[in-house]
């Protein structure tokens, strides 16, 4: 007759047991997630300590690894000097007004399509379609339509009476707004969908109330809907910054960081002094300059989103 331990029959699985089956979870866990660790490692980790030990150093690739020697700070001094890199920095800077401008007509029109439109999913369609496009012929379409001379937008222009149309990607003072423009309409259709998921998710109930309470439209946007949508906003804000800085290959293709070094930006140098130049080590002192700034633009909205993101 079998003898009962704490109503169970046998004795206690002995503890060394227990061990064993929490390191084969563990160990199984680690076999899951092996592929993208070892991913990470050589593909992100790595590259990232090599670019700081380049950055230090006066080296081109095809010279070959025999050739890399530790030679200091001295790209660093060199930056600061770079009048070119300067402007690029610059432009980069203005640049990220487009974010929060895309951001604001993404709230605008997500709010009247949610609300007010039929057939959300045809508008959704077409204000994603910039974004899956290819970026050569969004350009390319984009350079049509802002031709200095045959493009429609300055036929229109001249048609309503404005005698002479900027120039657009020709002129040095329009041709960065245009750029940002085209950001704007690229990148419209996700933020659009994103705060179009947002909008599904506040509660119906706060918005029955405020209709009790005889609260406007213009009050319930911006006491329920915007604060609720605070955490889709700086999801939306933080990736777009960072995917701001990164950017290279609209300008690539667009203006080719002209006219007159009008439109370049961090990425663009750094692509003309690694691949052009042949400069490796200067290249990679400024992708360490940039990954400085993204770093500190990323800790300060993480450290900012405290004060104005709803906590739910």
């Amino acid at each position: 007759m079998a003898t009962l331990y704490n109503g169970q029959a046998g004795p206690p699985k002995p503890p060394a047991t227990r061990s064993s089956r929490r390191l084969r979870e563990i160990a199984a866990g680690y076999i899951f997630i092996g592929p993208m660790l070892l991913g990470v490692v050589v593909f992100t980790l790595i590259p990232l300590i090599m670019l700081f030990i380049f950055s230090l150093t006066d080296w081109s690739f095809l010279t070959g690894y025999d050739k890399l020697r530790i030679s200091g700070f001295g790209n660093f001094s060199r930056l600061l000097q770079d009048p070119e890199f300067g402007e690029s920095l610059l432009h980069n800077l203005i640049m990220l007004l487009a974010v929060p401008i895309g951001m604001a007509a993404a709230l605008l029109l997500a709010v009247l399509i949610a609300e007010r439109a039929y057939g959300s999913s045809f508008f959704k369609v077409i204000f994603f379609m910039p974004q899956i496009s290819s970026i050569a012929a969004v350009a390319f379409v984009w350079q049509v339509l802002f031709h200095p001379s045959y493009g429609p937008v300055n036929g229109f222009l001249s048609a309503v009476g404005v005698h002479e149309p900027p120039k657009w990607l020709a002129d040095t003072h329009y041709a960065l707004p245009s750029v940002m423009l085209l950001m704007i309409w690229i990148d419209l259709g996700v933020s659009l969908i994103i705060y179009i998921a947002g909008l599904k998710n506040i509660p119906r109930d706060l918005y029955e109330a405020a209709d009790i309470d005889g609260a406007s439209a213009r009050t319930k946007f911006f006491r329920i809907t915007f604060p609720l949508l605070t955490p889709t906003s700086f999801f939306l804000l933080i990736t777009g910054l960072i995917a701001n800085f990164k950017s290279f290959a609209i300008i690539k293709v667009l203006t080719d960081g002209g006219p007159a070094h009008s439109t370049s930006v961090i990425v663009y140098d750094i692509y003309q002094q690694g691949f052009v130049n042949l400069k490796t080590g200067y290249a990679s002192a400024m992708s360490v300059v940039l990954f400085v700034i993204i770093l500190a633009i990323t800790f300060l909205q993480w450290a900012g989103q405290r004060k104005w993101v709803h906590q739910g």
